[in-house]
């Protein structure tokens, strides 16, 4: 991450899942960093959907300065419910769970980490999304609970990036989209499609970041520094 400060630090939440893990190994072999932070539900307890968690695990590292933090939280699954096919399976109680998962706990991670973001320095905020979220590019149709929490998580982080600028003028706050990646949450819908491992993703999910300028904050890109329309 030669963009960032010199001994930079930073932070990974969701440092238990396929992805969030191999970033943090990624991150911990880069000799410019100077100190990885890892958040989890089954380490911390960290729970996003609920504020209390979060703020107790931002008490926990209150004085730190970061400049890295990525959020690598999500599921498609949840309770043993996954995406629709069809508007007729739609779930109320379910497609509530997916925006509490993906949409609103993202949104608590941004309210109580930026933060802790250096105000002085060059910073990174990236949150993982998904190419269904967006809308534009939506062709397939079906996973309507799925694509709309990614969706709504999109527009809070432009929404949201716009007035991080305010205060942090030289960080950035983009989505991220992974790929299709060898994770327990793609194994049940990837047949037939070829996926990275999870360490080839961090790396480029890294190199993508680290290109990002100051003026892309707000911006939703592909783990392959690509533009993804809304």
């Amino acid at each position: 991450m030669s963009s960032l400060p010199a001994n930079y630090t930073a932070l990974v939440i969701g440092s238990s899942g396929g992805i969030g893990s191999a970033i943090q190994q990624t991150l911990s072999a880069d000799p410019r960093c100077n100190e990885v932070i890892c958040m989890s539900r089954s380490k911390d307890g960290l729970d996003i959907t609920e504020e209390a968690s979060v703020v107790s695990c931002v008490q926990k590292i209150a004085s730190k300065k970061i400049h890295l933090l990525i959020c690598a939280t999500g599921a498609l699954t949840i309770n043993g419910v996954g995406p629709e096919k069809t508007i007729r399976q739609l779930d109320p109680d379910a497609m509530t769970a997916q925006f509490r998962l993906n949409a609103i706990g993202p949104a608590l991670v941004m309210k109580h980490f930026l933060p802790l973001v250096d105000r002085e320095k060059r910073g990174i905020c990236a949150f993982l999304s998904a190419r269904v979220g967006s809308i534009g590019d939506n062709r397939l149709g079906g996973w309507i609970s799925y694509r709309s929490s990614k969706a709504a998580l999109n527009q809070i982080i432009r929404t949201a990036s716009i007035e991080f600028k305010r205060t942090h003028p030289d960080a950035v706050l983009v989505g991220v989209h992974p790929g299709t990646v060898e994770t327990s949450l793609s194994e049940p819908f990837s047949r037939g499609r070829e996926r990275m491992r999870p360490d080839d993703a961090a790396k480029m999910i890294l190199e993508a970041l680290n290109a990002v300028a100051s003026t892309q904050t707000g911006s939703f890109i592909a783990y392959d520094g690509s533009s993804i329309e809304w």
